[in-house]
């Protein structure tokens, strides 16, 4: 390690209470996507501490610290602000339900740590560019009522709050995204090191409309909508055979709705199904199936649809593990998993649609133990789960931009990415009649 980066690993160590302190608050305090007024306070005085510019209020909660900007390329460390909604959790909000059930308050103790290391006058000095660190809303997923009520309070694309912040052009300066979280796979290393490819979705709500009617003396004259979501969800399942492995397709359906009386043969259902798949083709391909099962049950009924198509996630591209990381764990003297393009990671994370846009440097650390969104999920190793991965960030960053920036221009140059900003928004409002 050369002197700046011995400086990182001193000021992180010296603020080690600190981080720890910032990370208990957080998962003590869990709050839902782009409702986490608290949260986003804590950082807010956190950056104001540390002397960034800061800018709140981003995606109704996101707020974006930044170094004074110099010439050079930007590298962006992302954190995420919101819980999972987990009411069995032993440290969930009694009143809505919120945990940090998936690390998230890890994230954001990692980014802290690291701003804390590189706002440091003299390793700042060392930067040949700019860097960013930015807490973001609403990674879990929104379900479609909080979606309403997001759209009217002028969030454009409801779905995430990095689709939203993409679409306000938030993230344009970024050239580099850092991003991190507890491990989304199985791996016994306290480090997995590169962006896993993991599937995308859609999402829709479907109501079926049949026919009223006494369910003793006519329900002949009646058209059940239930039987209909039943007839459909059905078939949905003898069509798993059909998905091949390699596109990881996954069904998810809720019934939000079931008719009103039971005396009376429900005229409506809503339901709310979910289509993952590990490509933005398979998925409006299997998305082509449920439509044709549900208007299949509606026929053989005698009743109709309608559909409320939700925005998803894009999938996410593998990207191996970039050297700058492999550095980093090197100079921590811990030995890392690599990912490899055979990983896969079955869930989805708006991380997916930065993908398509940016290139993401990413890694996952240990430090906990249980089901991710599960009532056991609970770190245990204070260490791995919030130093170590500061520690990660801030050398990253670092090397990516230290000597000219070398690093970060070599990955900026051999990155295409699949959308601009302006193409993005257009694939979201034709896709989903946003």
């Amino acid at each position: 390690m050369d002197q700046i980066e011995k400086r990182i690993i001193e000021t992180i160590d010296k603020n080690r209470e600190t981080i720890l302190s910032f990370a208990r608050d957080i998962q003590n305090h869990p709050e839902l996507g782009f409702e986490e007024e608290r949260t986003a306070e804590r950082v807010e005085k956190l950056f104001g501490r540390l002397g960034l510019e800061v800018k709140t209020g981003l995606a109704r909660t996101g707020v974006r610290g930044d170094l004074p900007e110099k010439k050079g390329p930007n590298v962006t460390i992302l954190g995420e602000l919101d819980g999972i909604l987990c009411r069995s959790h032993p440290l969930a909000d009694p009143k809505t339900g919120a945990a940090h059930a998936c690390g998230h308050h890890a994230q954001l103790a990692a980014m802290a740590g690291a701003a804390m290391a590189l706002c440091e006058r003299e390793v700042r000095a060392s930067l040949d560019g700019n860097v960013t660190f930015f807490a973001v809303p609403a990674e879990e997923y929104v379900d479609a009522e909080k979606r309403k009520r997001m759209k009217a309070r002028q969030i454009g694309f409801p779905a995430s709050g990095k689709s939203e912040l993409i679409r306000l052009g938030e993230l344009d300066r970024s050239d580099i995204i850092l991003t991190t979280h507890v491990h989304m796979i199985p791996c016994q290393k306290t480090l997995y090191l590169g962006n896993t490819a993991s599937n995308g979705f859609t999402a829709q709500v479907v109501t079926i409309h049949g026919k009223a009617a006494h369910a003793a003396i006519n329900p002949w004259d009646g058209v059940n909508a239930l039987s209909i979501a039943a007839s459909a969800i059905e078939m949905m399942g003898l069509m798993r055979e059909t998905f091949r492995e390699q596109d990881h397709v996954r069904l998810h359906n809720v019934i939000r709705k079931a008719g009103d009386a039971i005396n009376t043969v429900p005229e409506e259902a809503i339901v709310e199904t979910k289509v993952r798949a590990s490509s933005l083709e398979q998925i409006r391909l299997v998305r082509e199936k449920i439509d044709r099962a549900y208007d299949g049950a509606a026929y053989a009924f005698g009743g109709t649809v309608t559909r409320e198509i939700l925005q998803g996630y894009m999938p996410v591209l593998f990207r191996p593990a970039d050297q700058v990381l492999i550095d980093a764990a090197r100079d921590l003297g811990i030995p890392p998993r690599l990912a490899n393009a055979q990983d896969f990671n079955d869930a989805c994370t708006d991380v997916g649609d930065l993908t398509h846009l940016f290139p993401v440097l990413n890694f996952t650390f240990g430090g906990t133990k249980g089901s991710l969104h599960g009532a056991d999920f609970q770190v245990t190793d204070e260490e791995t789960a919030y130093v170590i991965p500061a520690k990660m960030l801030a050398l990253s960053v670092y090397k990516l931009l230290k000597d000219q920036a070398g690093e970060a221009e070599k990955i900026i140059r051999s990155y295409t990415p699949v959308f601009d900003r302006d193409s993005y928004i257009k694939y979201i409002k034709e896709q989903y009649h946003i």
